[in-house]
Parts: structure tokens; sequence; C-alpha cells
């Protein structure tokens, strides 16, 4: 008897889960306007965990467990390990939590510009040589490995590049005109052959990922992308709207839409499922930033010029709710000029805030100010990475 009930002891322990304590973890990764790095906080005590040098000032992206940093001027990409992992099991995730890390691949070209992750691959669009580099974004952030596959655009531009499974599909310029306009959309098999005709697009710029859709702007219209295997590309037009076009655009995230601006001080929820596939949202003053909300799927966000943060729910078409985050950023001037940007994290929703040198923390339940971050510098591009998992 005592060895049967050893082995059912042992049997029972076997058997029994292994205790697990569910955590959330979230960090903000924030390059300056001016200076060559990037600084990664905890969001939750605002410590600094690491700053970064940098080539040149970034714009950021986020993309299988890593930040990628876009240098242009510095004619180089760095990935930034977020030092955050959640391993998807089901019916629940188990994180990882270390430090964030520097990878030691670098990817170098001329003028790197637009960058763009689908499906695990990595396509970004070099504008000082019309190239195209696409790379595994696992391979790269793991083992920093970079087996670099290259496309040619023909011409340098301000063009694009978006992986599709074995294809790529590659913006088009006329290269015989010194100001390079966009003509249109080339897609590209896996051996870097044109496939079919070019899909007209003038005034190409911008593009985002819903869901299984892609959709890129045009002066006359977007171009939605679909399908498996060989994209499908159909144009739809602008009908129903005023004059103008979309020339930024995002992805909503748990529901299949698109929001771009449209003019100055306006934007406009997208749903290409729809039979009116437009609804135009007006702003009370001109647009600064807008994101889309991963974790409350309904909800977008607006930074506005006069300082507001502003809800957008997406399933009604208005503006909810608002609250003053800043003093006022003038959309006069120089575009480049430095201006907040959002970001959420869980349940917050980052603002930078570069003349005064903070990032304001929203929550997002009671859409109040919850507290603030200082930073060194002009704080400017931001990104956040976390989640909730379990630690066993």
């Amino acid at each position: 008897m005592p060895k049967m009930l050893a082995a059912l002891l042992l049997s029972s322990t076997l058997i029994t889960p292994a205790v697990a304590d569910d955590i959330t973890a979230w960090r903000l990764f924030v390059a300056d306007h001016s200076e060559a790095k990037l600084t990664a906080f905890d969001l939750e005590s605002g410590a600094v965990l690491a700053t970064f040098p940098l080539a040149s000032p970034a714009s950021l992206y986020r993309a299988d467990d890593a930040v990628f940093a876009v240098q242009g001027a510095g004619n180089q990409v760095s990935a930034i390990k977020t030092g955050i992992s959640i391993d998807d099991h089901g019916d629940h995730g188990d994180i990882t939590i270390g430090d964030p890390a520097l990878v030691e691949g670098v990817l170098r070209g001329d003028k790197p510009a637009h960058f763009v992750e689908h499906g695990g691959k990595i396509a970004l669009f070099f504008d000082g040589s019309g190239l195209v580099s696409l790379v595994d974004a696992h391979d790269w952030v793991e083992h920093g490995e970079l087996d670099i596959t290259e496309r040619d655009s023909g011409t340098a531009h301000h063009g694009l590049a978006a992986p599709w499974g074995d294809y790529t599909l590659v913006s088009v310029a006329d290269a015989e005109n010194d100001a390079k306009p966009r003509l249109g959309v080339n897609v590209l098999d896996a051996e870097g052959n044109v496939v079919g005709d070019m899909q007209a697009c003038p005034d190409l710029h911008g593009e985002a990922t819903s869901g299984n859709m892609l959709m890129i702007g045009c002066g006359d219209g977007l171009l939605v992308v679909s399908g498996s295997g060989e994209p499908k590309i159909e144009k739809l037009d602008y009908a129903g709207l005023p004059q103008g076009k979309s020339t930024t655009l995002i992805g909503g995230q748990g529901m299949q839409y698109f929001l771009g601006n449209y003019g100055a001080d306006k934007v406009v929820i997208i749903d290409p499922a729809e039979a009116e596939p437009y609804r135009l949202v007006d702003l009370p003053t001109r647009r600064v930033h807008f994101v889309t909300d991963p974790v409350r799927p309904r909800f977008a966000y607006i930074f506005t010029e006069d300082g507001q943060l502003r809800q957008l729910d997406v399933v009604k078409g208005e503006i909810t709710r608002s609250v003053k985050v800043t003093e006022p950023y003038s959309m006069d001037g120089e575009w480049s000029l430095p201006r907040p940007r959002l970001a959420v994290a869980g349940d917050v929703i980052a603002v930078t805030d570069p003349n005064e040198g903070k990032v304001h923390l929203v929550d997002a339940e009671s859409f109040e100010i919850a507290r603030d971050l200082s930073v060194d510098g002009l704080p400017f591009n931001i990104v956040a990475a976390g989640g909730s998992g379990s630690v066993h």
C-alpha cells in the first residue's frame, strides 16, 4: 500500500498544473526629436531602463517583440529588443521579461523611410536609391541575421513597399520627371518579376494593415489589397467625400477598419466591406497625430493642435471624450517641427510633449491625466511594448 500511495501521489503531482502568477508589464520607447538616441522607460515605475545611441533621430515601429528605429538621416535601421515577450498558448499567454537590448545587425541604405511588416517579413524602402530590402523579422531580432533580399523600384523616390506572402508590392515613380511623382504600384513575385499591369495610384502616400487587408493611399482613391497567394487589388474611389485625399492611414486592431486623415481638420473612418465605406469626422481644430487602440478596439485617439486628446468612437463615428493634455502646438510652420505623438500602452495613452520634456500618461478609463514622465531633451516619436501573461 505505501508504494501504491506513493505512486498515486506522484501521478497527482505530475498532472497538477504549475502555479502561475498573472502579471502585466509595459514599456515606452521614446526617440528624441533632435538627438540621436532612444530611451526605454518602465511604464509602472517611470524608471529609465536603457538609452541607446543612434546614428540620427528616428521614426519608430513595433514588430516581433522589437522596436525598429528608422534613421533616415543616418542611413540605417536598428532593431531593439523590447525585453518583453508573450508566448501564446491559446487559453493563456506566458510572459517573459528581460532587459531591452540593441540587436547587433544593422540594416544600411540610402535614406531609409517607409517600414512595413506583414506576415513576419519586413520591407524597408530607401528613398535615396529606390531600393527595397526584404528581411525576416524573427531572424533579425533573435539572431541579428540580415539575410537581405533586394528589389528595385526603378528610381529613387519617396515610396513604399509591402510584403504579401511570396509577393511584394512596390511603388512606381516617373523616373523622367525630376519631381519623381508616384504613379502606382507593381506586384513582384518571389523572383522579383513584375506580375500583371501596374496598379494606378497617383500621388501614392501611406499604407496600413487591418486584419487580412492592406490599404494604400492614392490621390484618386485607395488601393485595397486582399486575398491569399497573389494579392487581389481593387481601387476604392473617394465617392461621397468632398475634394481631398488620405495620405496617412492606420489600421484597426480587433476590428477591421482603417482610419485616415482627410484634410487638416478631419479624419475618415473606412470600411471597404460597407456599401457606404466612408464616414467623415470633423474635428474642432487641426489634427496633429492619431492612433488606434488595440485593447479597446472601438476607440481611436486624436491629438489636436489646441493641446486636446480626443477619443473617437469608431462605431458611432463621433468624438466622445476630450482632455486637455498640453499647451497648444500650432500646425503652422514646418511639418518637421517637434509636436506630440501618441502610443497606447494597455490602460494608458501616452502623449509626448517635446516643449515641456515630458510624456503625459492619460488613463484610458477615466480619460484624465494620471501622471507624467520627465524626459531629457525633446521627447518625440514613441511606441509602447508589453502586455499581460503568466509567469510559472
